[in-house]
């Protein structure tokens, strides 16, 4: 019999914790929560202090009788789930459930799933946080009252299967107005004069700057002729070279938010992918009894803390002063913490700094290896030098026409090294070298070359973008931003087009509603306002039932107008203008949960469905009869193939575009290369240069 029961969530992160416990610990899995709010019914007592009432979850009878059984063998529990609020939760039913005392010191917490840092955590057991329990509940059951009040209303005035939630709605409100943005943009017309300077055999680009000492801006055509009407030849005087140095600080260790933003950059990692990969890295793998067995790479990935502990910035600092050099080693400055941030535990770190990716690639799955090589590499940047450019700017006069030239150098590259930050539009930072000017010199302009230009849009959301708004704007926290992505493209809000959100029209209707008779719950103020006011329940400074009593006197009056008032929305289906080839009856558009499919307008006597396919105006190059379509994989990658399969069997993971190659008349796609889309021939070594 052991003496010891420990209880975590999962059976991996249960076998890693055994092995370093010993003998005398005995570790089992709850397998996540054992007890929640009822699914049938809303499980909160409005008339009693918003009582919650919680069942033991379906399915999870087994887990707990042999959690019980273990129980009363053991002469202490620890309770050691995640250390985060939803731990909390999930420590605090165990503690009831299993008749342990929560104020007695029963819950260990740790922040990673190494040896040290688990014996570490048992000699420091606490009691159940209480605050923490509190601040979880509330929003448990604040979206509870969200949720099970609208969705049913929704389920009635529009279709069954939609819902409606706190941050969801919020989300897709977002997703709404920038489609709204980009619909009414009035593209204004601007120009640009851009020239080619020569300095004896050395060539370097400048661009018009203003006129007469004073920045000017150029709408027209006519004020691009009135500027260079002013040019007296093509040799202009260098009238100023300004030379600075400028260092650049690398990015702080990742936080939820920023990994998940940087996986969809630089790995196409959706963010729930993203927190798979990361709590198998977190949970620990299996290295070999050599290297240790199993063992966790990185440190917990749900926070929003840039913390770093002293042991992890010493491994840093060591392996950065052998590998790179004394002069690579950064200052160590504590970051600043972020207002609302959650300082529990740390960034989402490497658990040791000293284990490098590539002694790990054989050992890792190909996702796992590439996550954990980004968030190394991250870290150990963080707690570099900064890389040091030396930049150069250069003003050319002819006749009071200002042209500026600007280049940059990395003249010590620093955590450039090791890591350079992602961008949502992929720009890399690459040396402009200009050549030696001196003021008072002179430069002849090889070509001067007016271009018209437009304004553009906002751009639609990516996932990475969304995550980056909704963290700055304090919407959601880092738990909630990959399921809420999740939902709203589950029930059919909205879809992806490039990896960009498009809203559906149901999911405008449903927003629509939403916004007409509960205005605050799609409100990114009020929102703000709500994560500020439950944060302050986990900070012990407000009782979660006033929050929720606050929110909900105002939430039911305005549940009853909209019972009241509340239209019902008949989506009608859309004739598609096809007949059916299996009835003949008309084939309509209607709207599914992945969203709008072709079906026969004779169901349920005929029960014929289609995916509705793009054309991209190109004949399939193998049967010369049907037309290439776009279609999607069951993993929802995009491919196209012949309109007539199966009787074509016609596939290209590649664009085929509508022109043959110009040498052997095979083929021509589109690749999709990281410079932008090259177009290559199938059948010889034909291609042009990349499109950005």
């Amino acid at each position: 019999m052991s003496d010891y029961l420990v209880i975590v969530e999962s059976p991996a992160k249960a076998k890693t914790i055994e092995r370093y416990l010993g003998k005398k610990y005995t570790v089992k899995a709850s397998m996540g929560h054992i007890r929640d709010l009822p699914k049938s019914q809303m499980g909160v007592d409005t008339e009693d202090e918003y009582k919650p009432k919680y069942i033991t979850i379906r399915g999870k009878g087994d887990v707990l009788k042999e959690l019980r059984k273990a129980a009363k063998k053991a002469k202490k529990i620890y309770l050691a789930a995640d250390p985060d609020r939803e731990g909390e939760a999930i420590a605090w039913h165990l503690a009831h459930i299993l008749d342990i005392d929560e104020e007695s010191k029963c819950r260990v917490v740790f922040n990673e799933i190494t040896k040290d840092a688990i014996k570490e955590s048992f000699k420091h057991p606490r009691s159940i946080d209480v605050d923490l329990v509190d601040a979880q509940q509330a929003r448990r059951i604040l979206d509870r009252l969200v949720g099970y009040n609208i969705s049913p209303l929704l389920w009635k005035k529009v279709k069954k299967g939609l819902s409606a939630g706190r941050v969801q709605s919020v989300a897709l409100k977002m997703i709404i107005d920038r489609e709204k943005e980009i619909e009414n943009f009035k593209p204004e017309e601007y120009w640009s004069i851009d020239a080619g300077f020569l300095k004896e055999k050395d060539r370097f680009e400048g661009s018009f700057y203003g006129v007469d000492g004073k920045k000017r801006e150029l709408k027209s055509e006519e004020e691009v002729k009135e500027v260079t009407a002013r040019l007296k030849g093509k040799n202009f005087s260098i009238d100023k070279v300004a030379k600075r140095e400028r260092k650049r600080n690398p990015a702080q260790p990742f936080i939820t938010s920023s990994l998940q933003q940087e996986a969809a950059r630089k790995l196409n990692f959706r963010a729930r992918k993203t927190m798979m990969v990361a709590q198998a890295l977190y949970e620990g793998i299996d290295l070999g009894k050599k290297a240790g067995g199993i063992t966790g790479l990185i440190t917990y990935m749900r926070t929003d803390s840039t913390r770093i502990s002293d042991t992890a910035k010493q491994e840093a600092k060591q392996y950065i002063e052998e590998k790179y050099g004394e002069e690579y080693l950064g200052q160590n400055k504590s970051a600043k913490k972020k207002e609302g941030a959650q300082d529990a535990h740390e960034a989402i770190r490497p658990t040791s700094a000293l284990r490098d990716p590539k002694t790990l690639k054989d050992i890792l799955s190909r996702d796992q290896y590439r996550l954990y090589k980004l968030v190394w590499e991250r870290f150990m940047a963080s707690q570099m030098a900064p890389a040091v450019m030396d930049t150069m700017t250069v003003h050319l006069l002819n006749n009071g026409v200002e042209f500026r030239a600007t280049g940059s150098k990395i003249k010590f590259k620093g955590f450039m090294r090791v890591y350079v930050e992602g961008t949502d539009d992929n720009k890399k930072e690459e040396d402009k070298t200009l050549p030696d000017l001196e003021e008072g010199g002179e430069v002849k302009a090889e070509e001067i070359t007016p271009n018209q230009h437009f304004t553009q849009p906002p751009p639609r959301y990516t996932e990475a973008r969304l995550v980056r708004t909704m963290e700055e704007l304090g919407i959601g926290r880092p738990s909630t931003y990959a399921p809420t992505l999740d939902t709203i493209q589950r029930r059919g809000y909205v879809s992806l087009d490039n990896k960009r959100f498009i809203p559906t029209e149901l999911g405008s209707i449903v927003s629509e509603m939403v916004e007409e008779f509960f205005p605050e719950i799609i409100d990114v103020d009020f929102t703000v306002k709500m994560e500020g006011d439950l944060d302050s329940i986990e900070e012990g400074k407000n009782e979660w039932v006033n929050i929720i009593d606050s929110f909900y006197q105002d939430f039911e009056k305005r549940l009853k107008t909209a019972e009241e008032e509340m239209e019902n929305v008949e989506i009608k289906d859309e004739p598609a203008g096809i007949t059916c080839e299996n009835c003949g009856h008309e084939m309509v558009y209607k709207m599914g949960r992945y969203g709008k499919f072709l079906a026969c307008s004779n169901f349920p006597e005929c029960r014929n469905t289609k995916p509705i396919l793009k054309e991209i105006g190109v004949k399939c190059p193998k049967c010369k009869e049907g037309n290439v379509v776009e279609r999607k994989s069951k993993k929802k990658r995009t491919f196209y193939g012949c309109d007539r399969f199966p009787e074509c069997d016609f596939v290209s993971w590649d664009k085929p575009i509508a022109r043959p190659c110009p040498k052997c008349d095979s083929l021509l796609v589109e690749k999709k290369k990281k410079k932008g889309t090259q177009v290559q021939c199938t059948n010889c070594d034909y291609e042009e240069t990349p499109q950005s």
